[in-house]
């Protein structure tokens, strides 16, 4: 999908948990990298819920960001892996 594409929730005031992420831990700064890091993060926590940070580095390895933000998009991911989480467990209550 696309960064816009992510978001299509009413109730998420127009955002995804990963773009809210990312907002909220400041990870990012040029934007040189931002779409393709939010939708490599959405792709893997999609696919694994609960990453450990290898495998979000190794996952975001293949999208080069310019300005240093490696450790604001992990704690960024980590962050989203939790509010995912969360929502989740609310679907099924």
């Amino acid at each position: 999908t696309t960064l816009e594409g992510l978001a299509r929730d009413p109730e998420a005031a127009g955002l995804h948990p990963v773009q809210k992420a990312f907002i909220d831990e400041q990870a990012a700064q040029c934007g040189y990298c931002l779409n393709g890091m939010v939708t490599m993060a959405a792709d893997l926590l999609a696919r694994e819920p609960d990453p450990d940070e290898a495998a979000i580095r190794r996952e975001l390895s293949r999208n080069l960001c310019r300005c240093g933000t490696h450790v604001e998009i992990v704690r960024a991911v980590q962050r989203a892996a939790v509010l995912l989480r969360g929502a989740g467990a609310g679907e099924g209550a």
